[in-house]
């Protein structure tokens, strides 16, 4: 085959730094997103919905077939971090968790997965983000060690 074809579709989660509540304010969220989006789109990565709550991201995407999970990782977080620390001067100290959780996401559950990431905030009435965490680690089938996934 002449040519190289790909559709890769990751859920990539991360939080911020001890979970602080950095994002509190609804009114930088969708700005956030937007930008978020918009590194991905500059990464060749189309994000299909990026969604905050006061202390994390979700994002759906699709990779590019040249960069890695690592390498887009980075780059959002870098972009949006420094974005963010100057849209607020309560944000001056913001900065992402190290770690991250990404997904692989059939096509056949995008809508699911949409769903889920649109309903965040609903979500998180129930919820805190590490049981959720955990419930996706285990619906992933992904071995974790608590001692090493909080920062």
């Amino acid at each position: 085959m002449p040519q190289s074809l790909a559709k890769v579709l990751l859920h990539l989660v991360f939080s911020t730094k001890h979970r602080q509540p950095f994002l509190e304010s609804a009114s930088v969220r969708p700005a956030l997103n937007a930008y978020v989006v918009g590194i991905l789109a500059n990464l060749d990565c189309p994000s299909l919905i990026a969604n905050c709550v006061q202390d994390h991201i979700h994002v759906l995407f699709r990779l590019s077939r040249t960069v890695s999970i690592a390498a887009v990782v980075e780059e959002v977080k870098k972009s949006s971090s420094a974005w963010l620390k100057t849209q607020d001067v309560g944000l001056r100290n913001f900065y992402w968790q190290s770690g991250y959780a990404a997904f692989s996401v059939s096509q056949s559950s995008v809508s699911q997965v949409t769903r889920y990431i649109a309903g965040q905030e609903e979500h998180h009435r129930r919820l805190s983000f590490q049981e959720e965490l955990r419930l996706l680690f285990r619906k992933h089938e992904v071995e974790f060690d608590e001692r090493y996934v909080w920062d």
